[in-house]
């Protein structure tokens, strides 16, 4: 951190009135006073520090806190400033801040408003590369399972370069003298701010190409940059970079840098070449040694043909010599031709008989099949009466069961026993003495025959109980039937 002499002390005339003595202030002037004389002597600071407590409000401005050993100091970023920062912040990571102290009366706090940041040495670089490999690592972007294998002759090739350094130059030279190929370029910044976005952009840009426009899509990618430092190469650290060359589902080689450099894209890509020129010679093979290596596999395609046709000509040879005469063997052939169709002849004369001599066993007359059907439909018809006698019979012995169960439960056989029906004069049954009134007509059902009768009196009237039965001698009222 730059040291700086403390501040002097505030001008007494501010503090003292007219009489001399010091002035009562408030609260907020004290603070103005405060805010005046940090911002006039801090004007310009740069500050060493790890950074704590990092978050991004809604407003879009970052708050965070730069720390060391002994002390901490806040510190505001606005929203306005943040895309000329240089990188972006990140809790431990140890920076130096370019920027002005001011207070925030608010809190009674005071604070930097950084304006600019910048990794503070190459150890806090490495040491927040290997932390983001570590991470990204975990997460599966670097296995190895994950990289595709590069194709053997792409016809088209993309680019992610510079357009204006001698990289894709390298590259053009390099597979012009190869194998020609057509080659699509992304032109972006390699290096500083907004560098790394737009190297994603170009790399998820190429495979948004569907390949059925003017811009075919590239069989292949090199992402390419020359030699540097590290914070020259730091974009292809980032993590934007790192994802999108991860996700890509077009082969990738990257070539950043040096042989002696490695930046995160290497560990993402499916493969990494040490220059941008090495990338071009892995990208396509030597054309005149693919056209050297034809032609030898085609004079020796052609020797072994030659041989093959030359053994199996004598091979030919040889079998030929040992056939016999094939005049002879057509002649045989002949002969027995006809022999056979002189056989052949016979034998359908002698199979017709034969046919015709089993048919007329096994059809038996006409005559005799009407006899037989007579036969059969007359034991069916015989069979068919009987089991109509047995079902009739059946159903009479059922029906005179059910007479005879319905005879002996009948109410007759009560009124035989002694009992009558009493019903009023429109014939409805009477059960109850409650429904009987002195001189009412009532009429008398016996087992033989009915009768007329007059109720004198009437006793009782309650409740009729159930099951309650009268018998000889009894009250003289009528009981239960049943």
């Amino acid at each position: 951190m730059t040291k700086t002499p403390s501040p002097p002390a505030a001008p007494l005339a501010d503090l003292l009135g007219a009489d001399g003595n010091l002035l009562i202030l408030t609260v907020s002037e004290i603070s103005a006073l405060l805010k005046r004389t940090v911002e006039d002597r801090f004007a310009r600071v740069r500050v060493r520090g790890e950074i704590s407590g990092f978050k991004r409000a809604a407003s879009g401005h970052l708050y965070f806190a730069l720390k060391d050993a002994d002390a901490v100091l806040d510190a505001v970023a606005w929203r306005g400033t943040i895309g000329r920062l240089g990188l972006k912040p990140e809790d431990g990571m140890e920076v130096i801040a370019t920027g002005r102290l001011t207070t925030y009366p608010g809190r009674s706090r005071y604070q930097i408003v950084v304006e600019a940041l910048e990794l503070a040495g190459e150890g806090a670089l490495l040491k927040l590369l290997e932390e983001r490999r570590k991470k990204l690592a975990a997460e599966g972007l670097f296995d190895a399972a994950r990289k595709k294998p590069l194709p053997f002759l792409p016809e088209v090739i993309g680019v992610v370069t510079s357009p204006t350094g001698a990289v894709i130059r390298d590259i053009l030279h390099r597979l012009a003298d190869r194998f020609p190929r057509r080659v699509l370029l992304a032109p972006v910044p390699v290096q500083g701010e907004g560098a790394a976005e737009k190297i994603a952009a170009a790399i998820d840009g190429f495979n948004r190409l569907s390949g059925k426009g003017k811009v075919p899509r590239p069989d292949l990618l090199i992402v390419a940059r020359g030699g540097g430092s590290l914070e020259d190469l730091w974009a292809f650290n980032e993590e934007v970079v790192v994802r999108a060359a991860a996700a890509s589902a077009i082969p990738l080689i990257s070539a950043v840098g040096h042989e002696t450099d490695t930046t995160l894209i290497d560990f993402a890509s499916d493969a990494r070449a040490p220059t941008p020129t090495a990338a071009a010679e892995m990208a396509v093979p030597v054309r005149t040694e693919l056209l050297a290596e034809v032609e030898s596999l085609g004079a020796r395609l052609g020797a072994a043909a030659a041989r093959l046709v030359s053994e199996r000509r004598t091979r030919l040879d040889g079998l030929a010599r040992a056939l016999p005469d094939l005049g002879r063997i057509v002649e045989d052939f002949m002969q027995r031709l006809d022999d056979r169709a002189e056989r052949l002849a016979h034998a359908l004369r002698a199979g017709t008989a034969l046919r015709r001599q089993r048919l007329a066993v096994k059809i038996p007359p006409p005559h005799r099949q009407i006899e037989y059907a007579k036969k059969q439909f007359e034991n069916a018809a015989r069979a068919m009466e009987a089991a109509y006698r047995n079902v009739v019979r059946e159903a009479e012995q059922s029906l005179n069961r059910a007479a005879s169960l319905l005879e002996s439960i009948s109410y007759k056989r009560v009124l035989e026993r002694g009992f009558a029906l009493i019903a009023d004069a429109a014939g409805n049954s009477i059960v109850s003495v409650a429904r009987l009134k002195p001189n009412m007509d009532v009429r008398l059902r016996l087992s033989d025959g009915e009768a007329g009768a007059r109720v004198t009196d009437v006793a009782g009237g309650g409740k009729s109980k159930k099951n309650k039965k009268s018998g000889p001698g009894g009250d003289g009222r009528q009981g239960t039937l049943l």
